[in-house]
């Protein structure tokens, strides 16, 4: 059976890029008579926004996006990624690093493809050189040379050299807050997520997550990433951009912008925001949705 998700991060409220990627994953998972679940991505706590877990929920199901089973949250599942961090450091694949930002920045071996490629300092550290530091370390996964390779039903053929474009990476930072590309991967798996639709902005992180899924001996779902919804300036919409939060008052008419994005054909006149979903789930075609950016307004 189709397993999609939808998996925001409560730092803010949900904004016209969080429903285009909502509508695509509930309309792939209805049309393919699958489930769709919902889980919350709250592992940052200092950069979560009070209330906003609560009022991404009340959204969706404004916007008539039910979703099956529990919700899920990350804060409450840790325990699952000490479980995969610990598997990883019995085969020896990850190691402690007690570098500072200004280290890292320093040190780096050039720019990957969303930051500096971390320039290896304590790869090579002692075990007991590492017992001996007096800070919390962070844990970093020793990577490969080869190609990462997976084909994206979006946005086509994709490969990715992790020792070239990302260095080693951190799975458990030094504040003791799990990284997002371990706990997506062991709770997808968990979830038996098995198709990944989502914004393209995580298409750079998708081979970090195969890699894991490699060495963790966990299936790998098939991957969709939609294009980016950006603003008059090019800049992606999202948090960081100052994208306003969805105007409840107008859902019928954003909810037709976005299925517009998606490709889909004029929407007839119809009674409910349900209904106009389920015309959707009859039409929907991921074949349809375009890889290129699309500059949108809320």
């Amino acid at each position: 059976m189709y397993v999609g998700r939808f998996a925001p991060s409560p730092t803010g409220l949900l904004h016209i890029g969080s429903l285009l990627t909502a509508v695509a994953s509930y309309l792939d998972a209805r049309s393919r008579h699958g489930r769709w679940l919902v889980r919350m991505e709250d592992l940052d706590p200092p950069r979560e926004m009070p209330g906003a877990a609560a009022a991404i929920l009340s959204t969706l199901e404004a916007f008539a996006l039910h979703w099956d089973g529990e919700v899920v949250y990350q804060s409450r599942r840790y325990h699952l990624y000490a479980a995969a961090l610990a598997q990883l450091r019995a085969h020896e694949l990850v190691y402690p690093c007690y570098c500072s930002r200004k280290t890292v920045q320093a040190e780096a071996r050039g720019m990957g493809v969303d930051g500096v490629v971390y320039g290896g300092r304590c790869a090579s550290l002692s075990k007991d050189t590492c017992l001996c530091a007096d800070k919390m370390p962070a844990w970093r996964l020793r990577v490969g040379s080869e190609l990462i390779s997976f084909l994206d039903a979006v946005q086509g053929w994709q490969q990715q050299c992790l020792a070239s474009d990302v260095g080693d990476f951190v799975l458990l930072r030094a504040d003791g807050f799990w990284a997002y590309q371990l706990a997506v991967v062991v709770d997808d798996a968990a979830q038996g997520i098995n198709h990944v639709v989502r914004g393209q902005d995580l298409l750079v992180s998708t081979p970090r997550q195969i890699y894991l899924q490699q060495l963790l001996g966990l299936p790998q779902p098939t991957y969709a990433h939609l294009p980016l919804l950006t603003n008059a300036l090019g800049q992606k919409w999202s948090k960081q951009t100052q994208a306003p939060a969805l105007d409840l008052h107008r859902r019928e008419a954003l909810l037709r912008q976005v299925l517009a994005y998606l490709g889909l054909p004029h929407a007839p006149q119809v009674d409910s925001l349900a209904d106009l979903l389920g015309w959707a789930v009859q039409h929907w075609q991921l074949e349809r949705v375009l890889p290129q950016a699309i500059v949108a307004v809320q």
